[in-house]
């Protein structure tokens, strides 16, 4: 597919900024009170990205209590996942975000950074779709062949769900490059696909269900089509930060497991109220009225991260040029820090 970006510039600009800010050493605002012991003095306020009009685990963690002596501090929105785990890398938050490919892309790129839980996934009512207008003449693969797709970023969750969907499917590395994927904010798709802008575009979640109800457009096809239930992408933490802060990043870590939990065992209508509740009284000048789309966590049991998360992308990260061989999938996460799968609650 044809990129306005080398598939590794992003990342790369990642590595230079670590060699330049020193984020290689001790993790910025850590105090270990003069001894640089482990854990000595450790932070309790994360600094973190949030998303326009939604609500994010953390989020509902800290508002459930979930997050102990933990808070969070929130220093604007993103709508890139592989942006959001840039700033977590270099230092700019604490923790961030992203579809797994493009944790590895980091990885490989140099950035120390590792996966501590799966904070998003698709399941058979919270997944991903390819939308057309309903007169398109897009209905197989081969018919997005010179066509545009809208999506939110490069060298993310959608890209790779169109590579996969498309080799799948039978088209030559080649054809796969005449697909043009442009970027268009996630707000914007739906209005960009009625427009005639793109051809198509991805949708997901609540801007999905919106975009149906507002009647018009068809799927042409899912990334649960492809995969079935599966975790999409995990949160990192830098290393150092890891390191120096294992018990806030175990507090971090659990509560959003519980978080998880706690929208899975909770009734739908009870979820919507409370995410709406939150979203209103943290007073970001923000429209609730999408919150009403919501339908389930999407996220496998606990967030438990497996080697399959990543493996999942292979064929993908090797067509990208992000990987050349085999995938060592354990370097790239720890469960270690998730109480609900240790028992350590």
């Amino acid at each position: 597919m044809k990129r306005h970006l080398t598939i590794l510039s992003a990342a790369a600009a990642v590595v230079i900024a670590l060699t330049v800010s020193g984020c290689g050493g001790s993790a910025a605002g850590v105090d270990t009170g003069g001894t640089g012991a482990p854990g000595a003095n450790e932070v309790k306020e994360l600094r973190y990205q949030g998303w326009a009009n939604n609500v994010t685990l953390p989020e509902l963690a800290q508002d459930l209590g979930y997050l102990g002596d933990v808070k969070l501090n929130w220093v604007g929105n993103t709508i890139s996942g592989p942006q959001d785990i840039q700033s977590a890398a270099t230092g700019q938050t604490d923790f961030g975000g992203a579809f797994a490919g493009a944790v590895v892309k980091l990885v490989e790129a140099g950035a120390p950074v590792k996966a501590v839980i799966n904070y998003y996934g698709e399941d058979s009512k919270t997944f991903n779709g390819f939308y057309v207008k309903e007169d398109s003449p897009i209905r197989t693969a081969r018919d997005f062949i010179g066509k545009k797709i809208a999506v939110n970023t490069l060298g993310a969750h959608s890209e790779a769900v169109i590579n996969t969907y498309l080799r799948k499917n039978g088209l030559s590395p080649d054809e796969i490059k005449q697909v043009q994927l442009v970027v268009v904010p996630p707000n914007d798709t739906e209005e960009a696909i009625r427009r005639g802008q793109v051809d198509a575009g991805a949708l997901g979640s609540i801007l999905q269900d919106k975009a149906i109800a507002n009647g018009g457009l068809r799927s042409v096809f899912s990334d649960y089509d492809l995969f079935g239930t599966f975790a999409g992408g995990p949160y990192v933490f830098r290393d150092d930060f890891i390191a120096q802060n294992p018990n806030t990043v175990r507090t971090f870590t659990t509560g959003v497991a519980k978080a998880i939990e706690w929208e899975r065992a909770t009734p739908r209508k009870e979820v919507i109220a409370r995410l709406t509740k939150i979203l209103k009284e943290r007073g970001r000048n923000e429209n609730p009225s999408a919150l009403q789309y919501w339908k389930s966590v999407g996220v496998p049991a606990k967030g438990e991260i497996k080697d399959e998360d990543f493996s999942r992308w292979e064929e993908y990260l090797k067509s990208a040029g992000i990987i050349k061989s085999g995938l060592d999938t354990k370097k790239l996460y720890t469960n270690e820090f998730n109480g609900l799968l240790t028992g350590s609650k």
